[in-house]
C-alpha cells in the first residue's frame, strides 16, 4: 500500500483485517467510513481536526461520544 495512514484509520483498518478483509478493502473501507464520518478531511488520507482528536482517545472515550 505504501500510503501514510493516520492513527484512526489505522486502528479501524486493523479491526477490519481481524475479520479477514483484504488490504486493498481495508483501505477503500476504512478510507470512505472515517471520510463520512468527518474524521479524514474529503478526498484524501489525512485526519482531519475532529479525527486527530479522536485519534487520541481510547476506545471507551470514542465510544461515549459516538453519536447514536
Amino acid at each position: 500500500m505504501g500510503k501514510k495512514l493516520s492513527p484512526i484509520q489505522r486502528r479501524l483498518a486493523s479491526q477490519l483485517k481481524a475479520k479477514g478483509i483484504s488490504k486493498k478493502g481495508r483501505y477503500a473501507i476504512s478510507t470512505s467510513v472515517l471520510q463520512k464520518a468527518g474524521d479524514l478531511k474529503k478526498g484524501t488520507n489525512k485526519a482531519s481536526k475532529k479525527g486527530i482528536k479522536r485519534g487520541k482517545m481510547t476506545p471507551d472515550q470514542r465510544a461515549k461520544t459516538r453519536k447514536r
